[in-house]
């Protein structure tokens, strides 16, 4: 079952940077503009995480979490409140209310994942953790060769940062006695300007790397 995330802020941008950040994660989004809204979507949803936003029109970030705070049902929801500079006077207010963690705006979405996890499990999704170890497993070794296994579902993207792993392992490659490379295109169903270009990558620039480090 996804972990579900609601975002409680009156600026679309914020939701957006919360919504991009929990992508890559099996979870389960759900927003709101102001604080009225945000109670209505969480005792009908019942989230295991808030990101909510101190300063908002109708009912504020603080004036929520009250709320939240006398509903059985939800006074246990891990929440992080989100406040700007200028709000921190209201940082001591909401950790004595029982909040966990807050973040000064503006902020990254990497800083919301990384205390996210702090009071949640996240998993990755099917697809994003199959890509990831996809593109971990893109080269293996057999005897004296380094085996180079271009994935059926490589894109622009994909094929971009093999080459930039490759620009990397190259010269570990040759010092380890990797002078032979194997380019599997096995799962491949056809072939387009990408793939043709990371085969001459990987022919012109990679083993005559390898070579030169090999003299």
């Amino acid at each position: 079952m996804p972990t579900k995330i609601l975002s409680v802020d009156d600026s679309k941008t914020i939701r957006m940077i919360v919504k991009k950040a929990f992508k890559p994660y099996d979870c389960e989004l759900f927003e709101a503009e102001n604080g009225l809204e945000g109670l209505s979507v969480a005792a009908k949803e019942k989230p295991d995480l808030i990101v909510l936003d101190i300063t908002m029109p109708i009912m504020t970030g603080v004036e929520m979490l009250e709320k939240l705070k006398e509903d059985q049902n939800l006074k246990d929801t891990p929440i992080i409140m989100l406040t700007a500079e200028s709000g921190k006077e209201n940082v001591l207010k909401i950790v004595k209310m029982g909040v966990k963690d807050y973040i000064v705006k503006p902020f990254k979405g990497e800083q919301l994942i990384e205390r996210a996890m702090n009071l949640i499990n996240l998993k990755k999704s099917e697809n994003e953790a199959a890509a990831e170890e996809e593109k971990k497993n893109f080269h293996t070794t057999e005897g004296t060769f380094q085996i180079i296994s271009v994935p059926g579902t490589a894109n622009r993207a994909a094929i971009a940062e093999m080459e930039m792993d490759l620009q990397s392992k190259i010269g570990d490659m040759s010092r380890a006695g990797f002078n032979k490379c194997l380019l599997d295109l096995s799962d491949l169903s056809s072939l387009n300007v990408i793939i043709v270009k990371f085969i001459i990558f990987v022919m012109g620039n990679a083993v005559s790397r390898m070579r030169r480090l090999k003299l």
